[in-house]
């Protein structure tokens, strides 16, 4: 998209800036979730109380929508590579604060899940190979760029992404999931509108193969993922729900793979198995929640 590249039903897409792509997708998303849950559900679809419905909306605007920008503007200014990576610290980081506020233990599988889920995620992105005297490996300095700019982007990031998965969690605790993801659009859309207004939107005269690219591009990359990732939080904490993300680029790299004829080399398998390894690991219930579970049947 970035590069002018992409074609769309035999038109070529003239590049979308970051900002633009960011917001286009989450406010497209809330413009067709809205509506169907208040035809589907009736009025009473999205009701929350104000505290809880301005927390969904922060969740949106400080988490998706942030997350979302930082991401692509990384990506621009740096390499995918060199996204990704400082992006997968999450896990580090939400791990750091459920221990600092007390509500989870530093134990063992946890420490070892969130280790190996960076560590995957690295190697699977095919930035390591192997260098002249195995077992020694080199880093492929040509994938990453060390932009200033680009770094901090991706780790504001990695921050954003944190934040969504910690407090989105929380509200999805108390709410059906349909309607924090509506709130929560609602705040990123809101965002948007005060960071980028409509006349800016009109003044970039973007194409109909452009705007056709962005309401594509909206459906599969927020409503149908985000949706089902509100719905996962519903049964994993954040530290679980934020490694099993790491499977997302080892997805991209199995699907370039099959559907695009892309090589993957065996650092590339091995970091797979190691994000595969780690998203198991840290579903193994802990010695406090098997405790938990043996205790509900006697109530």
């Amino acid at each position: 998209m970035f590069t002018g590249r992409l074609h769309v039903l035999g038109n070529t897409v003239d590049p979308i800036p970051p900002l633009m792509l960011a917001q286009s997708r989450t406010s497209f998303a809330f413009l067709v979730i809205a509506p169907l849950l208040l035809l589907i559900r009736g009025k009473n679809a999205m009701r929350m109380t104000p505290r809880d419905a301005f927390s969904a909306m922060l969740v949106g605007c400080l988490g998706i929508a942030a997350s979302n920008f930082f991401y692509y503007y990384a990506i621009q200014q740096t390499t995918v590579a060199t996204a990704i990576i400082l992006q997968y610290t999450a896990p580090v980081m939400v791990l750091m604060y459920m221990v600092a506020r007390g509500l989870q233990r530093a134990t063992p599988p946890r420490l070892m899940g969130v280790a190996l889920s960076v560590l995957g995620s690295i190697l699977a992105i095919g930035i390591v190979s192997r260098a002249a005297g195995f077992p020694w490996l080199g880093v492929s300095t040509r994938d990453l760029k060390l932009d200033l700019s680009g770094v901090l982007a991706a780790l504001a990031a990695a921050v954003a992404f944190s934040f969504y998965n910690v407090h989105g969690q929380h509200l999805v605790g108390k709410h059906d999931r349909w309607r924090i993801l509506a709130w929560a659009l609602a705040g990123a859309a809101a965002g948007w509108l005060v960071i980028h207004p409509p006349w800016k939107v009109v003044a970039a005269h973007y194409d109909a193969p452009q705007w056709t690219f962005m309401l594509i591009f909206s459906a599969f990359s927020v409503l149908v993922p985000f949706s089902l990732y509100f719905w996962g939080l519903q049964f994993l904490d954040p530290t679980r729900a934020i490694v099993t993300s790491c499977l997302e680029p080892v997805f991209a790299i199995v699907i370039a793979a099959a559907f695009l004829g892309e090589t993957v080399n065996a650092i590339q398998i091995a970091g797979i198995v190691i994000v595969l390894s780690a998203t198991v690991l840290i579903q193994v219930p802990e010695r406090e929640e098997r405790a938990v579970v043996a205790i509900e049947p006697m109530e």
